[in-house]
């Protein structure tokens, strides 16, 4: 009798440690799997201008992809890229299709649910964009008209007048106008097709990065900045919470380009500034 209840007692034992380590975080299992297969994939755009967009040679290119090219190298592997929605990213439901997102992810307390921040590598003024033809000129010109924004972004949750800063030393938002309609798309870009038909034909204004606008502009679309930006915010690498190591590899890959100056000289490269600190 004593010797099968110590049978049973030691089973349940071994299976209360078995559900304890499925049940644990899976600690190491991303950066496993990169070394293993030797490839880092990363989530990226097509169109997300200097960030990532497809070149001449239909190739990815821009500052996000070159950061991620070095990252793979310092950690000894091949880069691969994916091309999901901004949308799809920021859902989290990576199910191991790519290990690491770039696309400067503002970094808020609500995303840290759902992911590590392992470093920010860019600060960037986020600004609005009118048809060259609109009356606008200032912020307060926007008052109750139609904004486009990218879904999911920082300028989408500022146009419904949701953003909370709270990022590191994060300062309060001062909002200077509030939207009479918000109409969220899965691009910036596409965004801009609708502003580009005509002031107030489909869109008044589009709320986005001041690079994607520049490049924009620069590209021949019919519009401009307004004067003053909205607010500037962090962009970060991001990747599932779960894998410390993993992060840790992230983190010290970007701290090396930036301490040996690469991040400042790809930031001038693309953007013609130093974006790396804020400003």
């Amino acid at each position: 009798m004593n010797k099968l209840m110590n049978t049973i007692v030691a089973a349940a034992s071994l299976t209360t440690a078995m559900v304890a380590l499925t049940g644990t975080s899976n600690a190491g299992e991303v950066l496993d799997r990169v070394l293993s297969t030797k490839t880092l994939m990363v989530a990226v755009g097509t169109d997300w201008g200097p960030i990532s967009h497809l070149n001449k040679d239909k190739e990815l290119d821009g500052y996000d992809v070159d950061i991620a090219k070095d990252i793979a190298k310092s950690l000894g592997v091949e880069v691969k890229f994916v091309t999901p929605g901004w949308d799809i990213i920021t859902a989290g439901k990576w199910q191991g299709r790519w290990d690491l997102a770039m696309g400067q992810m503002t970094p808020t307390k609500a995303r840290s649910q759902v992911f590590d921040f392992p470093a920010v590598y860019i600060w960037g003024p986020i600004i609005a964009v009118a048809h060259k033809d609109s009356k606008a000129t200032k912020l307060p010109d926007l008052e109750g008209k139609m904004v486009g924004v990218a879904a999911g972004t920082a300028a989408e949750s500022y146009a419904n007048h949701k953003l909370e800063p709270d990022w590191v030393n994060a300062a309060p938002v001062q909002y200077q106008f509030k939207p009479g309609q918000v109409k969220a798309y899965t691009s910036t870009n596409i965004a801009f097709d609708d502003l580009r038909l005509g002031d107030g034909v489909r869109l008044d204004a589009v709320l986005t990065d001041d690079s994607i606008a520049r490049d924009a502009i620069k590209a021949g679309y019919p519009l401009k900045m307004l004067e003053q930006a909205l607010f500037s915010s962090p962009g970060a690498a991001a990747v599932l919470r779960g894998d410390k190591e993993f992060s840790a590899k992230i983190a010290s890959a970007i701290k090396a380009l930036q301490d040996n100056g690469t991040l400042a000289k790809l930031s001038i490269k693309w953007y013609g500034a130093d974006l790396t600190v804020e400003r």
